[in-house]
């Protein structure tokens, strides 16, 4: 599914050191690091791809756009914004490879205007005229007949007229404030009997729909058109200004700094410490400045001076701004556009979808591991929360709360949970970013039906994926207990890859025992009996693995390392990976987005081979195989900073033979060498794998088979 070829790549960092891998004392180069930033770009690159890759159903490719726009918007809120608060503040703390601030801000700003413009072109001359061709037209005002504008000029009047609010600028009213992510238009007007311009600023209301439909009359496909709203805002602008003439308008959109951090005191409420930061978000400083590319330049010097935006950070953008609005033409009934559907899998262990099993009753026969999507949240997870608030032998539920969904089923049973008496513990994250507001509501609903809320740790984001509980059983009390790499939310978990392991081993309940108490607690435990747990824990373990692979080399033993995750910078594990290589340990990394891991280089790298595997879901689960002591590890960490360092983080040890298998297999077809994928050579490029002509498999599209076999 994947186009061959190599992604565009970033612009090159230039090396540390004068040299290529020049040696430290150590032996490791100076220069062993990719660009953590260039590598998130050449992550969207890829993503990008999926929407270049005529192979994909269309209303599919469209989707790989909105996610693009997305993560693009995300990445200037939060990284891009982090990096010019250093610049500006003259911090001179350098990446691992050695850039400034200031560095990586030129190197972004490059790349990003070549991604930027490549995304706009895919969508203008390839997935607006494929979608034409199926019946689904993305048009202009000028392509409406004079009915179709007669009833869009009504539509105009009585749904969007009166929510829209011109503001001028002049000496009586200053420029106005833009929200971050909202989309304008700038508008040019000036009065018939005089020759002077004045601006105004009309915002694009985005509570309503971006696309307006237009019915067409007959249609082979019975789909209508979709008309951008800023284009019927656009032919209107006379009615905004009477009396007026409009002289130019264009779209502009601002991106805010959304990067923030909460002053925790144990002293303040930490909720409403974070509604205050909330609140500021708003206000952020501008970090980018989108504008149509057929924008005045004395229209552009006008929104830079008023808005206080370098000019480096303006993208300009032929088409339409904001393509993360394509989430509404995706949802337009075409199923024959779209990837057939999935109906995930009950798994074996529980019974039928129609007829389930207790899940207490299965764990007491044997652990189970869960695949997620492949096999249902619904009918496992969830259902043993369920089933834990629904059991009059069940005294506690302890769960925590990272991210979930609005209606959530999970939060439902928790407080049905409490209501019928039992001790609910809910550590809720409530500084999960761009969820906070989600989060605080559940928050407040869970105190509100008795459950016990906590917050976490002061100075931590409480990011592992835990649950336990406690249930009697004749005489004897058993803890039963889920872990996993996903988040508790059954929408997400039909479009993430995860895996979780449900439990009922005394150990792990001991440990998920010792780590509530930690959480809720004033407990400061720091060794767990088959948990490795940061910030104290998981870096360290996975390190002393990693070594303990070299010393299996060393005495003759088979040896092997794989690991699969998100994201791959931490330098101590990177360079603990590259101590295993150089010592002869094979390293085979599966990685979704980033990876400062340089593959290949010799006598650095030899032995690691990087890859990284986009498709229909997004692959999310992390886990660690290290075949010299047969050990499988999951868990809800990645291997960087944020994860080793300022988050709770639990790894769990899966022991069980059967299991072991099961995770073996996952790691077996996400390597096989037929496998659709990308691979990352020493310079930071990817490229598109196997070679043209190659037969390829596609990862998900197996595991999906071999769930409906």
């Amino acid at each position: 599914m994947l186009r061959r070829g190599r992604t565009p790549a970033a612009p090159a960092a230039p090396p540390a050191a004068s040299g290529s891998f020049e040696p430290r004392a150590d032996g490791l180069p100076v220069d062993r690091y990719l660009n953590r930033e260039l590598s998130w770009l050449e992550f969207n690159a890829r993503v990008l791809a999926l929407a270049e890759d005529a192979s994909i159903p269309l209303l599919e490719r469209a989707k790989f756009l909105a996610i693009f726009a997305s993560n693009l918007d995300e990445f200037y809120m939060v990284r891009v914004a982090g990096l010019k608060r250093r610049a500006e503040t003259g911090l001179s703390v350098r990446s691992a490879d050695g850039l400034s601030p200031r560095a990586q801000l030129a190197l972004i700003a490059s790349s990003t205007q070549e991604l930027a413009g490549r995304h706009a072109q895919v969508f203008l001359d390839s997935v607006i005229p494929a979608l034409a061709d199926e019946g689904i037209s993305i048009i202009r005002w000028a392509d409406l007949t004079e009915d179709e504008r007669t009833d869009l000029t009504r539509y105009f009047a009585e749904q969007i007229f009166p929510v829209l609010t011109p503001l001028a600028v002049d000496p009586a009213h200053p420029f106005p404030y833009i929200s971050g992510l909202s989309l304008n238009l700038a508008v040019t007007v000036k009065d018939s009997n005089s020759s002077g311009e004045h601006f105004a600023r009309v915002k694009v209301p985005d509570n309503v729909d971006r696309y307006v439909r237009v019915e067409r009359g007959a249609s082979t496909s019975g789909i209508p058109a979709f008309l951008p709203l800023e284009e019927l805002i656009a032919a209107h602008l006379d009615v905004l200004f009477p009396g007026m003439v409009v002289v130019e308008h264009h779209a502009f959109r601002v991106t805010r700094n959304a990067d923030f951090d909460v002053e925790e005191d144990r002293d303040e409420d930490l909720l409403q410490a974070l509604e205050r930061e909330l609140a500021r978000r708003r206000f952020g400083s501008p970090v980018r400045l989108e504008v149509s590319d057929d924008m005045t330049e004395h229209m552009l010097e006008l929104l830079l001076r008023e808005l206080d935006v370098d000019p480096a950070d303006v993208v300009q953008l032929p088409g339409l701004l904001d393509l993360s609005s394509l989430w509404q033409i995706h949802s337009v009934e075409r199923p024959d556009l779209k990837d057939i559907p999935f109906v995930p899998a009950t798994h074996p262990a529980f019974g039928e979808r129609e007829t389930p099993k207790s899940v207490f009753s299965a764990l007491r026969e044997s652990d189970v591991l869960v695949h997620h999507p492949y096999e249902s949240f619904s009918t496992s997870v969830q259902r043993f929360i369920e089933q834990a608030a629904a059991d009059d032998q069940v005294l506690a539920i302890k769960q925590t709360l990272y991210r979930t969904s609005g209606d959530s089923p999970i939060v439902n049973a928790l407080i049905a949970a409490a209501e019928a008496g039992k001790q609910v513990v809910a550590l809720v994250e409530i500084k999960a970013r761009f969820d906070e507001q989600a989060n605080i509501k559940w928050a407040r609903e869970l105190e509100q039906a008795g459950v016990h809320v906590v917050y976490g740790l002061v100075g931590l984001k409480t990011h592992c994926k835990t649950a336990l509980v406690v249930r009697r059983e004749g005489s004897t009390i058993r803890r039963y207990c889920h872990i996993g790499t996903g988040n508790y939310n059954p929408k997400t978990a039909r479009l993430y890859e995860d895996v979780g392991l449900l439990t009922c081993s005394p150990e792990i309940g001991a440990d998920l025992t010792d780590l509530f108490n930690t959480l809720t607690g004033y407990s400061r435990k720091a060794h767990y009996r088959n948990l490795l747990v940061a910030p104290h824990g998981v870096r360290k373990g996975i390190i002393e693995r990693i070594d303990r692979e070299i010393e299996h080399h060393e005495s003759g033993k088979p040896t092997g390392i794989r690991l699969k995750a998100n994201a791959l910078v931490d330098e101590q594990v990177i360079d603990a990976l590259y101590r295993a290589s150089r010592a002869g340990v094979p390293v085979e990394v599966v990685v979704r987005g980033i990876c400062s891991l340089r593959p290949g280089v010799p006598g650095l790298s030899e032995t690691i081979t990087v890859r990284s595997i986009l498709g229909r879901f997004l692959e999310h689960s992390r886990i660690l195989h290290f075949r010299g002591g047969n050990e499988f590890w999951i868990g809800s960490a990645d291997m960087m900073h944020r994860n080793l360092d300022r988050r709770v983080e639990v790894m769990v040890q899966v022991k069980d033979p059967t299991l072991c298998v099961q995770l073996a297999g996952i790691f077996d077809s996400a390597l096989d060498p037929a496998t659709r994928c990308w691979t990352l050579e020493a310079d930071g490029t990817w490229t598109a794998s196997p070679a043209p002509g190659t037969v390829a498999r596609d990862h998900q599209v197996e595991l999906m088979r071999s769930r409906t076999s």
